[in-house]
């Protein structure tokens, strides 16, 4: 049995209003990798979500956006899972992280859900052991403004870094692929990669 990532999903809200709010920096990570693919994540309605197969660097991978809302996001994961029969271990989960800086990028497997709704729904629905890949985009300062800090698109400089950010995650996609999640977290843990491409 394959020990490496064969389903990732990419967080958000639906809708045109929650696209470019930073709470959809999971599903910005999984359009990059679809267009970088020239996979067209196509409506699913069995899977709640835009779903697309595409082959990335010699593996059949599975891309996933829940259409839920957040906090249903379990049920579109759980529904294309079960379908094509993936365990979770073997699930990589992209979402926006408020207790990284903006621009910075982890990698992190089972724990809890810290509060983030879609992280919540999915533990309920199969547990925690998944992959998570954490997607800073920094924290207002008070958990009373978090709420309406996700929901805003954050400020152009930051998209920058968010998007640098994923360009970077998507690099470690070959080792996630073929189960080195150590060598993938160390690759991308690793600083002083700034004059990479």
């Amino acid at each position: 049995m394959s020990s490496g990532i064969s389903l990732i999903v990419g967080l958000g809200n639906p809708g045109s209003e929650y696209e470019d709010t930073r709470h959809n920096a999971g599903a910005w990570f999984v359009h990059s990798l679809a267009n970088d693919t020239h996979a067209t994540l196509h409506p699913a309605i069995k899977f709640h979500g835009l779903h697309a197969i595409t082959k990335l660097h010699g593996h059949d991978c599975h891309l996933l956006i829940p259409t839920t809302f957040m906090n249903l996001s379990g049920q579109s994961v759980q529904a294309l899972a079960k379908y094509y029969k993936i365990e979770p271990e073997n699930i990589l989960v992209a979402h926006d992280e408020i207790d990284l800086p903006i621009g910075e990028i982890r990698l992190k497997f089972d724990g809890g859900h810290g509060g983030h709704n879609g992280l919540r729904d999915l533990i309920n629905h199969f547990g925690n052991k998944f992959h998570r890949l954490r997607i800073g985009v920094g924290h207002p300062g008070n958990s009373k403004l978090v709420e309406n800090y996700v929901l805003h698109p954050p400020k152009k400089e930051e998209r920058v870094l968010i998007d640098h950010a994923i360009s970077k995650a998507e690099k470690v996609i070959p080792l996630l692929l073929d189960g080195e999640f150590q060598r993938a977290t160390m690759a991308l843990h690793t600083k002083g990669e700034k004059n990479g491409n």
